[in-house]
């Protein structure tokens, strides 16, 4: 029954590499509880999927889509005004957290002191060593 299914398949989908990846993509979407669309006829979710995509009653563009997400391993280009934004958030939490470690009491070698606020770090080791040399 799978190798008509396959055959059906072809049609919608050329590449049988392709046809191979979302096949599984769906195998392992019905897998995790998403409804599926064709009668289960007592199959196996692989099978189930392949006839699916014979019948077309699920979108392969969205299952493109999904395989991509998948295996990227770039983070989404994100468009200047995004990256801004994010930006602007990282410098006010980043202020926020260096006045939080100046009014914080002081509690040995992880304290932030003048010599981070100069080199724009805070490196406990480094103070540590520095520490060592000025004795």
């Amino acid at each position: 029954m799978a190798r008509v299914t396959v055959e059906d398949c072809v049609e919608v989908v050329p590449n049988r590499f392709e046809l191979v990846l979302f096949a599984a993509q769906r195998a392992r979407a019905i897998e995790h509880g998403a409804p599926i669309t064709v009668m289960r006829d007592n199959d196996k979710n692989s099978v189930v999927a392949l006839r699916e995509i014979a019948k077309r009653s699920v979108a392969i563009a969205g299952l493109h889509e999904d395989l991509i997400k998948k295996y990227q391993k770039m983070p989404i280009a994100q468009t200047e005004e995004e990256e801004n934004k994010e930006e602007m958030l990282d410098e006010s939490s980043e202020e926020a957290l260096l006045s939080q470690l100046r009014n914080s009491p002081d509690v040995g070698a992880t304290a932030f002191d003048e010599r981070d606020e100069e080199d724009g770090d805070f490196d406990p080791e480094e103070d540590l060593e520095e520490d060592e040399d000025e004795d």
